[in-house]
Formats: structure tokens, C-alpha cells, sequence
């Protein structure tokens, strides 16, 4: 079907024009309609927003106590260990020094002998 109304440049950019504006004016209309909604979805946000922080941040400070805590345990972990290693060494070296006495104590005696028995063979 062919357009019978034969329209003008300038009708179409009157009609555009009208077009805009009704537009800008439904815009306007619906912005207005909406701005107490508007400021009570904003401050809803801002709650969530806040609420979202705060577990944020307690999730990351439950972090950072389950890390200490790690490290604290793996702290007493090593020093446990060191302790373990150190009373060992002492260990050693006590039984060490306990055996370097008793050769050393075996062979004054051996030579408490020795002497005796020269003395009693001198003696004779």
C-alpha cells in the first residue's frame, strides 16, 4: 500500500521534534513518579552495601586469626622441636662425658693394680 499522505521534510522534522519532547516529557514524568521510591532503594542499598562490608571485613579478620594461629602453632611446633633436639644433644653429650669417666677411672685403677703389684713384687 503506498503512503497517500505525501509529508514534507519539514513536517518530519516537526514530527521528530514533538517526538523528542514527548519523550524528555515522559522522562520526566516517570523520574518524578519514581524519586520517593528512588531515595528509600538508595538508602536500601547502602545498607546491603554496609552489610556486605562489615562481612567482608569479619571474614578477612577470620582469616587473619586462623593464619596467626597457624603460624603461633607452627611456632611452638619449631621451638618444640628445637627442645627435643637440644635435650638430645645434652643427652649425648652426658652420656659421652659419663663414658670418657669411666675409661678414664677403669684405667687409673687398672694402674692402681699395675703399681700394686710392683710394689708387692719389690717387696718380696
Amino acid at each position: 500500500m503506498k503512503n497517500i499522505r505525501n509529508n514534507e521534510h519539514s513536517d518530519r522534522r516537526s514530527a521528530a521534534k514533538d517526538a523528542k519532547a514527548a519523550l524528555v516529557e515522559a522522562f520526566r514524568a516517570a523520574k518524578e513518579t519514581a524519586e520517593p521510591t528512588r531515595e528509600a532503594r538508595q538508602m536500601e542499598r547502602r545498607l546491603v552495601a554496609e552489610a556486605r562490608d562489615k562481612r567482608r571485613a569479619e571474614r578477612e579478620q577470620v582469616k587473619l586469626d586462623e593464619r596467626n594461629r597457624v603460624a603461633a602453632e607452627a611456632a611452638a611446633r619449631d621451638a618444640a622441636v628445637a627442645a627435643a633436639a637440644r635435650a638430645e644433644i645434652d643427652a649425648r653429650e652426658l652420656a659421652d662425658k659419663n663414658r670418657i669417666e669411666r675409661v678414664l677411672q677403669d684405667e687409673a685403677a687398672r694402674k692402681a693394680k699395675r703399681d700394686q703389684r710392683y710394689a708387692n713384687r719389690k717387696a718380696r
